[in-house]
């Protein structure tokens, strides 16, 4: 009897640190969010809806007005909360 070859698979979630925001704040799952870096310095994660007019990395202090025109609502970075969910999805799996 052969040993069975490893399976691999890899799983993505789309934007992940936007998702994780809106589970706690269902009042924001129709408005576009962006997920800030450390110290609010860059955009790390966008909802598909704000993926149109914010780049990813972009740096927040020369995209302010670009949210405050586009409704986006920005969040600092929460890591402990993005490693929580992670757990509680790879505990589906």
């Amino acid at each position: 009897m052969s040993k069975p070859e490893p399976t691999f698979a890899l799983i993505d979630c789309n934007s992940f640190y936007a998702s994780c925001e809106r589970v706690f704040r269902p009042d924001l799952a129709k408005v576009p969010i962006v997920v800030l870096s450390n110290n609010d310095g860059c955009v790390i994660a966008r909802s598909y809806d704000a993926k149109p007019f914010i780049k990813m990395g972009e740096p927040y202090f020369q995209i302010k007005h670009k949210l405050k025109q586009h409704g986006i609502v920005p969040f600092s970075s929460n890591y402990a909360l993005y490693g929580d969910m992670s757990e509680r999805v790879m505990s589906l799996i």
